[in-house]
């Protein structure tokens, strides 16, 4: 595992943490789902949480990030309350959205959180018009673009690359590559091994590495980041990961040959990282299991929360939608 540039030890623990919380909150999504709580799907981040963690570390409050149709993530370690998440989810008025965005589409501009968004690949040209703009004000912002290994064969995908490295925009392309586009496994939709190759087409950097290891992926965003906000351009990185349950939380995935999930299981980003926390001398079983405790009672809370709020209003369903 490497060690994040710049980041000392007491920083690693506190990415442990939000490892922790991102894994909590998920796990209370999933009962949410399968008791029928909430309305739509639930498309969990389970495995892939050193990516949020990693990328997120790196950007100062006041950058953007964009998300996708699996981005409580995301939305969580950029800094939104679980509790305004759980009522979002739950369909209820006092979420991010009112109760309208539900799961896909949870947003929140005064965090940098331009949203979260169903439509596959639709956050990569959002987030290059994201960044012309903090390119245009000069108050040297960046913008996170997180995104699946499906997205990258979207035309948006290759337009917006292009034009963010022709203008040298400040971006960070994050491609979350879980092997899976929907049901379909990479090998199947490309003939690429490593996504971040494509990135030589547009003049950009490239860099694959480990999603699994959250001071690897920190390292790489750091570098990226700085990279942007210096006036570099764009930068493409793409993080190995898996999500360990289907598409959705209802999919049985039975389409994964058989031990690949216990495979990745092995690589578990939390395991990873608490490891080597113990093997630096820097947490205690006792002090991990405060940690989990802590975030287990944080998203029960958040839950419990939720689901006293009251839903929207009938009269209020076509306020604040615009298409």
């Amino acid at each position: 595992m490497a060690k994040p540039k710049g980041a000392d030890k007491v920083s690693l623990l506190q990415m442990y943490r939000q490892l922790v919380r991102l894994r909590t909150f998920e796990e209370r999504v999933k009962e949410i789902y399968m008791n029928a709580l909430m309305p739509g799907l639930a498309h969990l981040y389970i495995g892939q949480e050193a990516v949020a963690v990693g990328v997120c570390a790196s950007l100062r409050e006041d950058d953007y990030i964009t998300s996708t149709h699996r981005g409580h993530g995301h939305l969580l370690a950029k800094g939104c309350d679980p509790k305004l998440m759980m009522a979002e989810i739950m369909g209820r008025e006092t979420g991010y959205c009112r109760g309208k965005g539900g799961s896909m589409h949870i947003a929140d501009t005064s965090r940098g959180i331009i949203g979260a968004n169903g439509i596959v690949g639709a956050g990569i040209p959002i987030a290059t018009g994201a960044a012309l703009w903090c390119k245009m004000s000069g108050e040297g912002r960046v913008v996170a673009c997180f995104f699946g290994d499906g997205a990258s064969n979207q035309g948006a995908f290759h337009e917006a690359l292009n034009l963010a490295a022709l203008w040298q925009l400040p971006v960070v392309f994050a491609c979350e590559n879980n092997l899976y586009g929907l049901s379909v496994r990479q090998d199947r939709h490309q003939r690429i091994t490593n996504i971040a190759d494509r990135a030589s087409a547009y003049g950009m950097p490239g860099e694959t590495l480990d999603g699994c290891d959250v001071a690897a992926v920190c390292e790489a965003a750091q570098r990226a980041v700085e990279r942007a906000r210096d006036g570099g351009g764009p930068t493409l990185i793409e993080c190995k990961v898996y999500r360990w349950l289907g598409h959705h939380a209802g999919d049985p995935a039975r389409y994964r040959p058989e031990g690949e999930l216990q495979a990745w299981k092995e690589r578990c980003p939390l395991k990873l990282c608490r490891e080597r926390l113990m093997k630096e001398g820097l947490l205690t079983p006792e002090e991990d299991r405060r940690i989990l405790q802590k975030a287990e009672a944080e998203m029960m809370s958040a839950q419990e929360w939720a689901a006293r709020q009251p839903f929207p209003e009938p009269e209020t369903a076509l306020e604040d939608v615009y298409a």
